[in-house]
């Protein structure tokens, strides 16, 4: 595993073109590509594929990142991983609007917005769908489906004027839950084995410090000091993240 100073050292070589500094940080991130992809994986999109978009997407963070972002690059990477593979989905894969669904929906959106300029009311839902001779569940599934990739991969200016995707700028649930994983897990690589262990134990199996105590072949006042420094240890990490 890569230090923090020596990846800054391969960005910046590999932000000055050098391929070798880019091929080392695609091979050392790549437990962190499969632990992403993996969450994809069934979604009738092939395991290469998803490889392939996700490394793109590093790439990008490789070229992209900067010391003034003030985060560890993993943590700044996930988030355009997963935009890259959002991207690929919503242009290939299974959140592909079909052709017959965005025409229903634009058609939807003309009919409103003249019956807005016409009576200054908008229509219900019922009144569109039976303008149109379908269910009222299939008027909100039209405008739903086309609503949300709208809305989440319309461009936008950046506050150094570059155009970029919204969905790089405002992460999901999931997104969110995916960057603390990577967090913990780099938190508890800094960790000596002895500590990951009581970490485990304790917050991960719901050990008491007794059974810890036990395990470990030493006392629960042992058990606890220790406890108390890592977990200030591990505030302290989490803080510089």
């Amino acid at each position: 595993m890569l230090s923090h100073e020596e990846t800054m050292a391969l960005i910046a070589r590999a932000q000055q073109g050098d391929e070798n500094a880019a091929t080392v940080l695609l091979t050392e991130n790549a437990p962190l590509l499969k632990s992403i992809i993996k969450r994809y994986l069934g979604k009738h999109i092939e395991y290469d594929d998803l490889y392939q978009i996700a490394s793109i997407g590093l790439l990008k963070s490789i070229k992209n990142f900067s010391y003034e972002h003030n985060v560890k690059f993993s943590t700044y990477a996930v988030p355009m991983i997963l935009g890259e593979i959002k991207r690929y989905m919503r242009d290939d894969g299974y959140l592909k609007v079909s052709r017959s669904i965005k025409s229903l929906s634009s058609k939807i959106t003309r009919y409103v917005d003249e019956q807005v300029k016409e009576s200054g009311e908008t229509p219900t839902v019922e009144q569109i769908a039976q303008q149109f001779g379908i269910e009222p569940t299939e008027v909100v599934f039209a405008l739903d489906a086309t609503r949300l990739p709208v809305s989440l991969y319309e461009t936008a200016n950046d506050k150094d004027g570059k155009q970029t995707e919204l969905i790089e700028h405002l992460p999901t649930d999931e997104d969110k839950k995916m960057l603390d994983r990577v967090i913990l897990k780099d938190m508890l690589d800094q960790l000596s084995p002895r500590e990951k262990k009581i970490v485990v134990l304790r917050y991960f199996r719901d050990m008491t410090q007794g059974e810890i105590a036990r395990k470990l072949g030493v006392s629960q006042v042992q058990v606890s000091r220790l406890e108390s420094k890592i977990l200030k240890k591990l505030k302290d990490l989490y803080n510089e993240q």
